[in-house]
Formats: C-alpha cells, sequence, structure tokens
C-alpha cells in the first residue's frame, strides 16, 4: 500500500501532465466560456455578418463614432435585458449600453439568423 506522500506525488505529476494537455490543446485556439447571457449574446451578434442603418450611419458621421468603438462596444458593452425584445420574430431587438470618451453610447441592434442591424446609436454626456 503507497503511503501519502507517494500519493500525493502521483496526483501531482498526473495533474501536472493534464494540465500540460489542456493547454496544448486549448492554448492556439480562441476557446472561451460566456456562461453570462450578457457574454453570450455579444459573442452572438459579434459573429453575425454586421450592418448599419441609415440613422446609425448618419450619427456616425456627426459624431466622433467610428465602427472600432462600436466593436468596442459589442465586445465590452452591457445589454439592458429590460428594455430588449429578445422575443422578437424574427429578428430580436437588443439595447446595448457603453461609454467612449465620458460619453454614455446605447446601440439598438436587431439580430436575426445571419446579420445584426445597428438600428440607432444614441450618444449622451456623462454628467460630472
Amino acid at each position: 500500500m503507497l503511503d501519502l506522500k507517494n500519493r500525493l506525488a502521483y496526483y501531482g505529476f498526473g495533474f501536472f501532465i493534464g494540465i500540460v494537455l489542456v493547454f496544448f490543446f486549448l492554448g492556439g485556439k480562441k476557446a472561451s466560456c460566456n456562461w453570462m447571457p450578457n457574454d453570450r449574446m455579444l459573442t452572438i451578434i459579434r459573429s453575425k455578418q454586421l450592418i448599419y442603418s441609415d440613422d446609425a450611419n448618419q450619427m456616425m458621421l456627426n459624431s466622433a463614432i467610428d465602427s472600432a468603438d462600436v466593436s468596442e462596444i459589442l465586445t465590452t458593452g452591457e445589454i439592458d435585458f429590460s428594455k430588449s425584445k429578445v422575443k422578437n420574430d424574427p429578428c430580436r431587438k437588443y439595447l446595448i449600453n457603453g461609454n467612449k470618451d465620458q460619453k454614455d453610447i446605447v446601440l439598438v441592434v436587431d439580430v436575426c439568423d445571419s446579420v445584426a442591424t445597428i438600428r440607432s446609436i444614441d450618444i449622451k454626456q456623462k454628467k460630472p
């Protein structure tokens, strides 16, 4: 029968080999676990073809927001599920809150089967 010291050594060795294998198989891939609904939905939106409506394009031209800022909001933003319409058919509507340069930005995004359309962009100055 093995004593406690040998058991811990075998366990540690097996654990180390397992960690090396996990990093080997998943290290080069962009594998991620999005457990929270906000992160999952933002990942789904980013994976679709992104289209800007005429209103969104006009707002981007009139303000200091570009597509890189929109991409950042689609990565780090917070979805307001209470104001979103997630059961619409065929497209769901999401309100995504983000900020950029002391401005609160709200994106209204319609998510359909293969495309995500940014319907509008609302910009508000933050109050000091």
